[in-house]
């Protein structure tokens, strides 16, 4: 089932520390937030910035998401791994909390399997919302640079219920994701990006490579 709230976290880490982060992660905190309701969707490398992780976990709604992260959060797995995780960070507050736009622009549920990074690209762009149908407006200006979207989605104005993390109150701002399939291919994608009337130049473009447990792969 697509999950209906959305958070989309970035995390600045310390030089060198984000193999550390992600091995970290895949190995302690992946089973034990599933196991308390989350929606794990994806981890993720930024290709521009060795110091990004970015990752992405879904809930079915405001009241589920506090209840999980009251959960994970008071728990032994993160008891027992906080103090390392939080090692390796400089900043973890830069995080959008996030809807779909439409009941079917919500990223679609998949599997997961431990597999090595391939050449695939996840592209997500960050916008001021525009008026108008958003998603209308969204697929029409990727479009035009060669891009599907795989979702769209669009900041959630409920207030945050779990105040011990921080999630970010600009905004508002449309999300998406599409895929492409190399590095290389993101790039020119990047480049065909103009800015669309309605639309406008995005805020950020995130090049990313899913991690080996990632269950959202481009």
């Amino acid at each position: 089932m697509t999950s209906r709230i959305i958070e989309l976290r970035q995390y600045t880490l310390h030089p060198g520390r984000r193999a550390d982060l992600v091995a970290l992660f895949e190995r302690e905190f992946v089973e034990t937030q599933e196991a308390e309701g989350v929606d794990l969707i994806g981890q993720f490398l930024d290709l521009d910035d060795p110091d990004r992780f970015v990752w992405v976990r879904g809930f079915p709604d405001m009241d589920s998401r506090k209840a999980s992260l009251e959960r994970f959060y008071s728990g032994p797995a993160w008891a027992a791994h906080r103090d390392a995780a939080n090692e390796t960070m400089i900043d973890s507050d830069d995080v959008l909390l996030l809807r779909p736009v439409n009941s079917g622009s919500g990223l679609a549920p998949a599997d997961r399997s431990a597999s090595t990074p391939g050449e695939a690209v996840l592209l997500v762009g960050v916008h001021d919302l525009p008026t108008g149908d958003p998603f209308v407006i969204v697929e029409g200006a990727l479009s035009a640079a060669g891009l599907t979207p795989l979702a769209v989605l669009e900041t959630e104005p409920a207030p945050n219920t779990f105040p011990r993390l921080p999630v970010r109150n600009d905004g508002p701002y449309v999300v998406w994701f599409a895929a492409v399939p190399s590095s290389a291919e993101a790039r020119l994608a990047i480049d065909r990006f103009a800015a669309d009337p309605h639309l406008g130049s995005p805020r950020q473009i995130l090049r990313l490579a899913p991690t080996p447990r990632s269950r959202l792969r481009p």
